[in-house]
């Protein structure tokens, strides 16, 4: 399961950023793919489409939801992993 969260997060980061899958490296921050905070809300929106799960309201504010951490690829591919782990209750 971890190898296709993280093949479609980045699959949705790398349409975001209209950039090949390949260039999506884990470290990088969004801003360093040159996601802005709109690009941020519509991956975030495919994200939640993608994987039936609901990223908790203030996910880009790390002060006020430090349960979705957006600080970098890797982050956002833990944060859904765990979502998607709590749906199954795992």
């Amino acid at each position: 399961m971890a190898d296709s969260v993280r093949e479609r997060v980045i699959a949705i980061i790398a349409e975001q950023a209209v950039l090949d899958v390949a260039d999506v490296r884990p470290e990088a921050t969004l801003q360093d793919l040159g996601i802005d905070s709109l690009g941020l809300v519509e991956s975030i929106f495919a994200i939640e489409e993608a994987f039936d799960i609901t990223v908790p309201f203030n996910a880009n504010d790390p002060a006020q939801n430090a349960a979705f951490d957006i600080s970098s690829v890797k982050a956002i591919i833990a944060a859904v992993e765990r979502l998607v782990a709590e749906q199954k209750g795992a």
